[in-house]
């Protein structure tokens, strides 16, 4: 066993390493509105911006596990670094849109490197069950904390320097990475591997890809469409393919087997619904800020400080609950916490108090997000062999980088449907320009700039218009959402074994098994 000093400085490298890659999940969005100015991108190319790292990154995650469980997780995790901050470079040197978004592609490519070698190492890294316990709780909070700061890092480099210095930061940042991981974590990974699962990795690729992509495109060609449906089903055709060939192959990028242990099966499913809560959330709120509070975009990521500050907090107790009540339990509250407080939502509006309202029900959104993230992903490290932890820790951070987008998408289509039809109606009988019409009905952040640019009363009446119209889609996405986290309860807790969260609690929380042998391919 490795010096405890040690241990923990090396967590702290691996935590690092997580926070840099996960920062680009929302760092970027508030820095859109800049990048469209500069580069002349419209609502299309910025979405590209933005959904290139996820589909990438969702994409290419088991394949990056089981990279690195095969060829060393260490080295595996150098390389994502490297990589990560010299792509960065490319992006903020970049001339065009189209060089942009590639970038992005890179980013998304070496950030599946980078993000489950990280959990992977802090897995081996700590031998004492305890220990591994709260190591991998900070792991689990820092993900939260990131989707939280990152408008706050965002705002301030925003309101100093210009859009490039998002990803400039990431350059000094990967530096200091990189010497940290490579001083202070040891080499690790599977010395039994076997046949290397070419099929298995181009069918989970193409699988998850597909999947992504029909629903990041969703809100723009509607949910019913056959173009969505189309790809969503064609996408889990492939993901069944896939786990036909993992299931006959002698060793599988992942043993799919392992979905058929209810509390690895719940443990997955509270993970992907609990990001669907933190990256939905995010999303609305950084909209409510800007919008209807008509905060810059600084003001707005210093006002989610205490979303990452409690997510901090909780990250310890939710596993100390989890030791007590067992982590399954622990993780369907969380959900249900999740519920409580995106209902509570339905308070906010343009005069809402900050301190005595939104801060309230923002320290309660992170409580349920660290009860659901420390015991969940422990229940789904619990059922892995050594040799597979890598690709195991990349089911958890896909569950959460799917649950990430389908946050976003479903809750923006949602909002972006209220919204459309209530603004429509409102705006029937107003005299305005067709310019500010436009702008009105495109989004509630432009109709509102719209609306500063017309003289008072008309100018008034438009921007409450707006952010009315916006205020009635946040509020049923709220709601819509408090709904889903409800149901993830209750499938979660019906999920769960009935001896009660069997080796997901206690001293013998951090329990690894070795999976029979798969049969060979035929």
């Amino acid at each position: 066993m490795r010096p405890i000093v040690i241990r923990w400085l090396g967590l702290a490298a691996l935590c690092f390493a997580e926070l840099l890659v996960f920062l680009d999940n929302t760092i970027v969005n508030v820095a859109l509105p800049k990048i469209s100015t500069d580069l002349g991108a419209g609502t299309s190319g910025l979405q590209m911006v933005v959904d290139m790292y996820t589909l990438v990154f969702a994409g290419l995650l088991l394949t990056g596990g089981y990279l690195g469980d095969r060829f060393g997780r260490k080295t595996v995790l150098l390389i994502g670094i490297v990589g990560f901050a010299a792509i960065s470079a490319l992006a903020a040197i970049s001339q065009n849109l189209g060089q942009l978004i590639a970038a992005r592609a890179g980013l998304g490519l070496f950030a599946a490197l980078v993000f489950p070698a990280t959990l992977a190492l802090v897995v081996i890294l700590f031998d004492d069950l305890r220990e591994r316990a709260i190591a991998v709780a900070t792991w689990a909070a820092v993900a939260g904390v990131a989707a939280a700061i990152g408008p706050v890092v965002g705002g301030w480099l925003l309101h100093h320097y210009s859009w490039s210095s998002i990803f400039w930061i990431n350059v000094p940042a990967g530096a200091i990475a990189l010497i940290a991981v490579a001083a202070l974590i040891p080499p690790s990974r599977n010395p039994e591997a076997g046949r290397f699962d070419i099929g298995g990795m181009v069918l989970s690729m193409v699988g998850i890809t597909i999947v992504v992509y029909s629903v990041i495109e969703a809100p723009n060609h509607g949910w019913l469409t056959l173009r969505t449906i189309g790809g969503i089903v064609i996408g889990a055709a492939v993901i069944a393919a896939y786990a036909v060939w993992e299931s006959r192959f002698s060793s599988p990028l992942f043993d799919i087997r392992l979905f058929r242990d209810r509390n690895f099966a719940a443990a997955a499913l509270l993970l992907t619904f609990g990001m669907f809560a933190l990256m939905g959330f995010v999303f609305l709120m950084t909209q409510y800020f800007q919008g209807v509070k008509e905060f810059s975009p600084l003001e707005t990521g210093t006002r989610t400080l205490p979303f990452a500050i409690a997510m901090t907090v909780f990250a310890g107790p939710s596993m100390w609950l989890g030791s007590k009540i067992g982590a399954g339990r622990t993780a369907v509250l969380g959900s249900l916490v999740m519920a409580l407080a995106f209902v509570l939502t339905i308070r906010y509006d343009a005069l809402t108090s900050y301190w005595g309202v939104i801060a309230p029900v923002m320290i309660t959104l992170a409580a349920g997000v660290a009860l659901v993230a420390g015991p969940a992903t422990l229940m789904v490290l619990n059922e892995l062999s050594t040799g597979q932890v890598g690709a195991g820790s990349a089911v958890n951070d896909t569950s959460r980088e799917l649950g990430g987008t389908l946050g976003v998408a479903v809750l923006g289509s949602i909002l972006a449907s209220v919204y459309s039809g209530k603004i429509a109606t409102d705006l029937a009988d107003i005299p305005l320009p067709q310019a500010a019409r436009d702008a009105a009905a495109n989004s509630m952040l432009t109709g509102v700039q719209a609306a500063g640019s017309i003289p008072d009363p008309i100018g008034a009446q438009l921007s409450g218009l707006v952010k009315g119209a916006f205020l009635d889609g946040f509020h049923t996405a709220s709601l819509t959402a408090g709904g889903i986290a409800v149901v993830a309860a209750v499938a979660g807790w019906l999920l769960l074994e009935p001896s009660g969260d069997r080796r997901a609690s206690g001293d013998d929380i951090a329990h690894v098994s070795e999976p029979e042998p798969a049969a060979p391919v035929t």
